[in-house]
């Protein structure tokens, strides 16, 4: 570098840069016009490989039906490998996309961070979620029931009456038993 920070002057004149720069480009050029007769002249040849040219006259009507049939089955044969090709195109096609996704995931200076607890209260979920549309407050422990001592106490006293189930089951089988059940459920109504 030069002592006073500079960047380096080139030692090729400007004059020099664009000639050079014209020759790279014209090079390219014809080689871009010589790859294109390539593909053509070899698109050619493949196809006079391939399709050999129809001689129709002279022929009956039971020789060009052969013929037919015979264009019919090669149409169907290159379409399977055209399909086989787009099919196998594809695949690739889906297999790269997935591969620059696994790279740029792989190479990505991003780190996933800590995450925090936050604390966060039903009104703020709410206002968060729903935004202006929500109105009031909400106040969760409120619609719990409360449970008390005594009603579990209750509950235990209801439990120890019902005593043997035998007879319970004896007082309502039988036609008795059903009458009883209709007349209750009949009067509750």
């Amino acid at each position: 570098m030069n002592p006073k920070g500079d960047k380096p002057k080139s030692k090729i004149s400007a004059s020099r840069k664009l000639s050079l720069k014209m020759l790279l480009l014209t090079r390219a050029c014809e080689d871009l016009e010589k790859e294109r007769q390539d593909r053509e002249e070899e698109k050619v040849r493949y196809l006079g490989e391939k399709l050999p040219p129809l001689q129709l006259s002279g022929m009956s009507l039971e020789e060009l039906q052969n013929l037919c049939k015979e264009l019919h089955g090669k149409i169907d044969i290159v379409d399977e490998e055209r399909y086989d090709c787009e099919s196998k195109v594809g695949k690739h096609n889906k297999d790269i996309h997935e591969l620059k996704l696994k790279v740029q995931d792989l190479g990505g200076k991003f780190k996933k961070p800590a995450l925090r607890k936050v604390r966060v209260s039903a009104d703020e979920m709410m206002r968060a979620l729903l935004g202006s549309k929500h109105k009031g407050s909400m106040d969760l422990r409120a619609n719990l029931k409360s449970v008390k001592k005594e009603d579990v106490k209750q509950d235990k006293v209801l439990t120890t009456e019902v005593g043997d189930w035998r007879k319970n089951v004896e007082a309502m089988s039988g036609m008795e038993g059903r009458k009883k059940m209709f007349d209750t459920g009949g009067g509750a109504q």
